[in-house]
């Protein structure tokens, strides 16, 4: 994929805004999670236009958001005594909780690193950080999976929660491996 851009269009022609809707369709096909991946990245195609880079940051910024959101969720619901959650689930609860707030440090320190990247000779080893610190949030997420032991709706509502932020992390780590490789 190159960081060309459509010099017949506009920003504002209709052609630009389907050559960069076919971007991230094309570029979506390429992930584990194409209309997952579609759907969340749809909106910011004008944005993102056909850049690589840009494409791996709004990507990052989606999966942060959702996985810092998804993390005050699961805090809620740690807390809520109308669930009468049992002890073994408040304790895979709590572990859950923690664990999806390293991925929130672990995308908060990615996003910067990939905001400060420049091609030049420090790209390949600010590129690996980024690259290890996302697959570390992706760890975190399915270890969060492994802490329920026990059947039920805690298990059921977490594992809809922590997928959709697995999924959009897998994501986002597809499109940084991509623009790393560029």
């Amino acid at each position: 994929m190159s960081d060309h851009h459509c010099t017949s269009c506009s920003p504002t022609s209709p052609r630009t805004k389907h050559h960069t809707s076919k971007y991230i369709r094309v570029s979506c096909r390429q992930t584990l999670y194409p209309k997952l991946c579609q759907k969340s990245l749809a909106k910011y195609a004008t944005e993102i236009k056909t850049s690589p880079k840009l494409l791996a940051t709004t990507a990052l910024l989606v999966t942060f958001n959702t996985t810092r959101s998804t993390s005050k969720k699961l805090r809620k619901l740690s807390v809520n005594r109308a669930l009468k959650l049992k002890p073994g689930e408040i304790q895979a609860l709590l572990e859950c909780v923690e664990e999806v707030s390293d991925s929130v440090y672990e995308l908060r320190k990615s996003i910067k690193e990939l905001n400060d990247s420049r091609k030049g000779p420090e790209f390949e080893l600010r590129m690996s950080d980024v690259q290890t610190w996302v697959s570390a949030a992706l760890t975190d997420d399915d270890t969060c999976m492994d802490d329920f032991t026990t059947r039920g709706r805690v298990k059921v509502l977490v594992r809809r929660l922590v997928v959709r932020v697995a999924r959009l992390t897998s994501i986002a780590l597809a499109f940084i491996n991509n623009y790393a490789a560029v």
